[in-house]
């Protein structure tokens, strides 16, 4: 058990271990889920990515609705009884049992709502993911409270390994859209068996409401926010597949791929880590926002200079990874690399606000987040899905400041403050890009094709940045070098 009162030592070294396993599962989930989409990308038409996207709009749903947000409300409470955990179980199970229930029987009209028959099944079969995941939830949860992040990251990486395996050999067997929804349903399943086999907790035949109640105060407002964050992300989805067919989907969805799995694989670990440490820290807000602020940091030298290259060099990957039959991709993919940079600096924002219980404030902004995108999104369409991600992208660098100052008030650090951490990183990021740039109007006024391009563009934007990191971040710099299990230094 992780106490609130752990010593400065003790909470550096629980981190730096997160982190280590995160680092190993982050590399091995970031080049193993990048050769899986491209697979299947090179085996699959843009028709049955648009198939599938449709009916993954609900894998969103099925990341909220599998524990409601308790799970949340397990890691941020100081204190845990039996009741509470066994209370938290039984719920969640009780709701994906519904869910699924419920995501069979409205398989008719979503398909109905699409005008493609072809999503009823595909959707009624994926709806099994609601109770598969409820199943394991509290023990994720509880795992992470305790920051055993080597089962959890051992878990995921042989969990995304299996379901590879079968998405691509169901993809080269010619089952379409089912080839991604096999792969989808194998990843609940093996992460659900491998959660009851790592984690020693076993659910009791007990329930308390007076647990639900003392829990609920504090995963409703989660909850909320949750739901409203991955409705409004899929709308965008939904609402090109309605509008302008499948084939437009998934040119959407594979731009959006490339861009989130990344990132996700960035910010998500971060994210994990930091939720657990920041919850026992949720007494002192001003070291939460020193914690803040250093992991945000950590996090753009990484992600800043890697989409801003990938703006850079989009028509050469696309051509090359993915192929020419997803050039209508390459417009929304730049656009979305914006999206992406603006998504990396305000991803830590939630757990600051849940760690020091203003959760309130959180569900707050999220209304204004989703009621701006979902009108940016329908203004956006008139353009098809180029109007649709400059929507997304022009709401979004309008909102993070909203955020930004939110939960600045909460961690008691100034704009001006968080802007300076930065200033190093997009820097030296911008610069790396402008090289980058620089050299490819050369390449291509030199006729050199689109594969070697991008294959000399790519090491000479590590080479220009990893100086230009050095010089300008020094802190950082030393950042890294205390990740080293140093006895003498403290977190």
């Amino acid at each position: 058990m992780i106490e609130a009162g752990a010593p400065p030592r003790q909470m550096r070294s629980l981190i730096l271990r997160g982190i280590g396993w995160k680092v190993v599962s982050g590399g091995f989930m970031q080049i193993s889920g990048m050769v899986v989409a491209i697979t299947l990308a090179r085996l699959l038409r843009p028709h049955d990515f648009g198939l599938a996207g449709m009916v993954l709009v609900a894998t969103s749903l099925v990341i909220v609705f599998s524990d409601l947000a308790l799970g949340a409300a397990l890691v941020q409470r100081k204190d845990l009884t039996e009741e509470d955990r066994s209370t938290a179980f039984w719920t969640t199970t009780a709701a994906g049992a519904l869910f699924t229930a419920v995501g069979i029987a409205v398989s008719g009209p979503v398909a109905a709502f699409y005008g493609v028959h072809q999503v009823q099944p595909l959707f009624a079969v994926f709806s099994l993911s609601f109770v598969i995941s409820s199943l394991g939830a509290t023990q994720r949860a509880l795992l992470i409270r305790e920051m055993n992040f080597r089962s959890l990251e051992l878990r995921m990486m042989l969990g995304s390994l299996i379901a590879g395996a079968v998405g691509i050999t169901a993809a080269a067997r010619g089952y379409g859209a089912w080839a991604i929804i096999a792969q989808q349903l194998t990843i609940s399943k093996v992460s659900t068996t491998l959660l009851w086999i790592v984690s020693p907790w076993r659910p009791r035949f007990m329930y308390s409401r007076a647990s639900l109640k003392k829990l609920g105060g504090f995963s409703g407002n989660v909850f909320g926010q949750r739901l409203l964050y991955q409705v409004t992300r899929n709308a965008d989805a939904v609402l090109i597949g309605r509008f302008l067919g499948p084939a437009a989907v998934g040119a959407y969805s594979i731009a959006y791929t490339v861009m989130l799995v990344p990132l996700s694989r960035l910010t998500g670990p971060a994210m994990e880590v930091m939720a657990p440490a920041l919850s026992r820290l949720q007494d002192d807000p001003r070291r939460v926002g020193e914690m803040w602020m250093r992991a945000n940091r950590l996090i753009a030298t990484i992600s800043i200079p890697a989409l801003l290259g990938l703006i850079v060099v989009t028509e050469e990957f696309v051509h090359v990874v993915l192929g020419d039959r997803w050039r209508a991709s390459v417009p929304v993919l730049r656009i979305l690399a914006w999206v992406g940079i603006l998504q990396a600096t305000q991803n830590l924002n939630e757990d600051v606000l849940m760690a020091l219980d203003r959760t309130r404030r959180m569900l707050g902004f999220m209304v204004l987040w989703s009621c701006s995108n979902l009108v940016a999104f329908v203004v956006g369409l008139r353009w098809g899905i180029v109007g649709v991600a400059a929507a997304f992208a022009i709401a979004g660098t309008l909102l993070a400041p909203v955020s930004l100052v939110l939960t600045g008030r909460t961690a008691y650090v100034r704009v001006r403050d968080f802007a300076a951490n930065l200033a190093g990183v997009v820097q030296a990021a911008v610069l790396m890009a402008v090289a980058v740039l620089l050299a490819k109007i050369g390449l291509v006024s030199a006729g050199v094709p689109p594969t070697e391009r991008l294959l000399l563009l790519i090491p000479l934007g590590i080479a220009v940045y990893v100086p230009l990191a050095v010089w300008r971040l020094p802190d950082v710099v030393a950042e890294l070098r205390r990740l080293r299990p140093a006895p003498a230094a403290e977190y």
